[in-house]
């Protein structure tokens, strides 16, 4: 049965799953379980104490950060955050970035012509990629933040905030501003010995957008803001206090993969299993991503086929007097190498061409050792946190096609010089797309599954301050 708000349900819970019907099934008996939280990274549930501002909750396990207490207001300090960048965005909008000069013919470039200029060239899946990654995402996002904070400022959080707050989590990774600023930089470094090149009031928006932004999503607290939302069906549920009782069985018990809340139940919860909805957020409720692994090992063989071609076709090509010059990634690189920008050279070496690869070989480690079922406590330790490193660094492969996008918009002199885009291009930004979408659909904690950790509950975690105070292994923060 398809229900009319399943769609960003769907999106959230099966993480970009093709599916969107929902097999209804009988509500399970469940019940909140207060005072213990589920690791992300390996999935124990422990023990989750009240924290102070600056201290940060880690897993006893595997190290992962479960929660950070911010020392901002937990409203106010994303809020101006998000207000500025909002009229930084706006601004952005209407202002010019570079300006090339070319024997007295001018061209300017803004934040939407690269777009507009791939889906001239005939590419425009990629102009779409690009316009959806450097401009509307950002504003996109930006307003969800603004509504999301004005309905958790109210006394009681409206019910209209809970899709929203799915939304931002799932579209956030999505504005890609500060990778955009590397690749106006590449770009800028390959224009500066074709032509005279003047940097825009836009630039410097850009710059101080991308900053806002990082300072609005370091201050903003999810769990303090779902903290605003009563649980409405508290007294339906039950709620099972862990306060003097041992955690229960971990099979028994399941958390909110979008606000984090915990449940108990009286059978042994299916991994995948429709649980129903949560009474807080209203997402829904599954142990583990729905075909998780076999969707994120079908994307990853997808983006190992389009590595290929990505690597040995140009990706764009710079026509001057009428002949051009195709370039590849591996030839872009050696180009800054040998104009003395090493470090410009070293950095779109590591996202072009390392990241893809470290996400291809490390995902493939990750569901290798599921398959295999065993895996020593260190071992796993490392891959989650390399997981993290995954997530966190996916997509600053996109520099590559930022950079051709500006370059095929600013450079536009006719027979005298001229920036095409390759179909090289094409299959690059495939490869950056399918290893995001398989980092987000791996669940990491089936790793643990497989290798029998998840059997028991274990009653301890970490927790230190952001000022290097030593770990409280009874945690017991009002001692920190």
């Amino acid at each position: 049965m398809l229900r009319k708000d399943h769609f960003h349900k769907g999106l959230w819970i099966q993480g970009g799953s093709l599916s969107f019907t929902r097999q209804e099934s009988e509500q399970p008996h469940l019940k909140i379980v207060e005072g213990v939280h589920e690791c992300a990274g390996c999935g124990l549930f422990q023990h989750f104490p009240p924290l102070k501002p600056g201290h940060v909750l880690t897993c006893a396990r595997c190290g992962e950060t479960m929660a950070r207490r911010r020392k901002t207001d937990e409203i106010g300090g994303p809020l101006i955050f998000c207000l500025a960048s909002l009229a930084l965005y706006i601004v952005l909008l209407v202002s010019p970035l570079l300006t090339i000069n070319v024997y007295g013919r001018e061209s300017t470039v803004s934040l939407y012509r690269g777009p507009m200029e791939l889906a001239r060239q005939g590419f425009g899946g990629i102009s779409i990629l690009v316009l959806l990654a450097s401009v509307l995402m950002p504003g996109i996002v930006l307003c969800l933040m603004a509504v999301i904070l004005y309905g958790a400022s109210r006394r009681e959080m409206p019910l209209w905030v809970r899709p929203l707050m799915a939304w931002y989590e799932r579209l956030r990774p999505w504005s890609m501003i500060e990778v955009f600023v590397i690749g106006v930089l590449v770009a800028y470094t390959k224009l500066v010995d074709l032509a005279l090149v003047t940097l825009q009031p836009g630039v410097f928006l850009l710059g101080g957008l991308m900053l806002l932004m990082a300072a609005m999503d370091s201050t903003f607290d999810v769990e303090m803001i779902w903290h605003h939302r009563s649980v409405q069906q508290r007294r339906k549920l039950g709620v099972y206090q862990i306060e003097n009782r041992i955690i229960p069985p971990e099979k028994h018990m399941l958390s909110c993969h979008a606000c984090g809340m915990s449940f108990v139940a009286r059978h042994v919860v299916d991994d995948e299993r429709d649980m129903g909805d949560c009474p807080r957020c209203g997402q829904i409720l599954r142990r583990r991503k729905r075909n998780g692994l076999r969707a994120a090992l079908s994307f990853l063989l997808a983006a190992l086929i389009f590595y290929i071609p990505a690597n040995l076709l140009p990706v764009m090509a710079f026509i001057r007097m009428g002949h051009g010059h195709p370039s590849t990634i591996i030839s872009g690189v050696i180009q800054l190498w040998q104009s003395d920008l090493y470090f410009l050279a070293l950095l779109v070496l590591f996202a072009s061409i390392t990241v893809p690869v470290l996400k291809i070989v490390l995902l493939g480690l990750m569901i290798i050792c599921q398959y295999r079922g065993k895996a020593s406590l260190a071992g796993l330790r490392r891959l989650t946190r390399l997981y993290k490193l995954v997530v966190v660094i996916g997509r600053w492969s996109m520099i590559d096609v930022f950079m051709i996008s500006i370059l095929a918009a600013v450079v536009r002199f006719g027979i005298m010089a001229s920036v095409e885009a390759e179909p090289g291009v094409v299959f690059f930004a495939m490869v950056v797309v399918l290893t995001i979408f398989a980092a987000d659909l791996y669940d990491p904690r089936c790793m643990w599954d497989a290798a029998g950790y998840n059997q028991e509950s274990f009653d301890r975690a970490s927790q230190k301050g952001e000022s290097d105070k030593p770990a409280l292994q009874d945690m017991e923060p009002e001692k920190a």
